[in-house]
């Protein structure tokens, strides 16, 4: 005969009864409480495993993603990554702690293009982001272009507000708040074309940082 046991008292009754003989608890909400905490068990069982699916396979994606933008793209090389490392070196010193810090040691530097950057294409640029990859290529004018290491690090400096996941306007807009304090300033570098590209730039995304002096085109950053 099948019995039936009280989770009130204890008590063991017989299968045919649907109250406890001892305390009068009914026996089947025991019986339909356990059944629905080992349904609740599995319920949430089975979403802890999809969300370490779902984990598991977009961690699975970003390093496959991570990947093909290196093995598309050529490295960079030791002597230019020696002028990176000079270049970063300026940051550290004027107190770019962080952005020094992502730039040395959690980005990846390629000197070509990868497959994404042929995809969507840029305009002529010194350096480029792939966000939130951490890898950043420079092109030959990074190198040839800028005319020392104070320049290389304004270039560095908006490619770390990226790294950072900053758009475009917020890295040049951060850039051109902080040039002085890079020593990157109109008195030493207002005739080099990496200035000149980087004001013009700057004029055209954020342009009420130019809306001082007399004739009220100015720049408001001295």
């Amino acid at each position: 005969m099948n019995k039936n046991k009280c989770s009130n008292c204890g008590l063991v009754n017989l299968g045919i009864d649907e109250n406890c003989r001892r305390c009068g608890a009914s026996l089947t909400a025991g019986a339909h409480t356990e059944g629905d905490a080992a349904k609740e068990k599995v319920t949430k069982r089975g979403i802890g495993r999809r969300l370490i699916w779902i984990l598991s396979a977009t961690v699975f994606l970003l390093f496959a993603s991570y990947m093909s933008l290196l093995i598309t793209s050529d490295d960079l090389g030791f002597d230019r990554r020696q002028t990176v490392q000079k270049a970063v070196a300026v940051l550290k010193q004027q107190g770019f702690s962080r952005e020094a810090f992502v730039l040395a040691h959690l980005t990846t530097y390629r000197r070509t293009d990868s497959w994404w950057n042929n995809y969507v294409g840029h305009h002529d640029a010194y350096a480029a982001t792939n966000f939130p990859f951490e890898v950043v290529t420079l092109y030959p004018e990074f190198f040839e272009t800028a005319v020392d290491d104070n320049e290389r690090a304004a270039i560095l400096l908006h490619e770390a507000y990226h790294l950072f996941g900053s758009h475009e306007q917020a890295a040049l807009e951060g850039v051109w708040r902080e040039k002085q304090r890079i020593g990157w300033t109109a008195e030493k570098y207002g005739q080099t074309k990496v200035w000149n590209n980087t004001r013009a730039l700057t004029m055209a995304q954020v342009p009420r940082l130019f809306l001082c002096g007399a004739d009220g085109k100015s720049d408001c950053i001295q």
